[in-house]
């Protein structure tokens, strides 16, 4: 049975409109950063959330660039992450010494994902390791870290819509919005 998950939204904090534009502005800058380098460009989608960034940024990208993914877990179950990351699906490349990798990410929160990926991946060795972010939350960090790429910064609000979810659903929404607390047990 069909149901409305707008209905579930406080508001939209990023429309469709304002996420595209943004979205060609990193992929020009990632064309400008990578144009003349030595190297392949591999763009890296962390699994699930990053998928639907990912596929729109790849896309905007004029340069040639190979795609991979990986799946990281850092959340238990619902809104809170437990602070282990773990690797559920490996990175499985014999050329990686050859790549320039860009790590997609949807949201950065406390910045250990990144901040553990962008070390495992220069001791598998990358030939060179940049992020890039849909959205961040600075006031969340837990770790020094800070994406080379990043969309939007946002506040300290449980998004959902474009890739990011609660429990798996609100992903296809084609908007950034607000979940209204009483969703998540707030």
């Amino acid at each position: 049975m069909y149901r409305d998950l707008t209905a579930d939204i406080e508001r939209v904090l990023l429309t469709e409109e304002q996420i595209k534009e943004r979205v060609a502005q990193i992929a020009k800058k990632i064309d400008e950063d990578y144009r003349d380098r030595e190297g392949k460009l591999v763009l890296i989608c962390i699994l699930k959330g990053s998928v639907v960034f990912m596929a729109d940024l790849m896309k905007a990208v004029t340069i040639p660039v190979d795609i991979d993914f990986m799946k990281v877990s850092s959340y238990g179950s619902g809104t809170s992450s437990s602070g282990n990351i773990k690797i559920l699906l490996d990175l499985h490349r014999e050329d990686l010494d050859e790549c320039n990798v860009v790590i997609v990410e949807d949201i950065i929160d406390s910045g250990r994902t990144l901040a553990h990926l962008t070390k495992y991946l220069e001791l598998r060795g990358a030939r060179s390791i940049r992020t890039c972010t849909l959205l961040d939350k600075p006031e969340r960090r837990e770790v020094d870290f800070n994406p080379d790429y990043s969309g939007f910064v946002i506040p300290d609000e449980f998004v959902v819509g474009y890739g990011l979810d609660y429990n798996e659903a609100y992903r296809e929404l084609p908007f950034v919005g607000v979940l209204k607390p009483c969703v998540y047990g707030k």
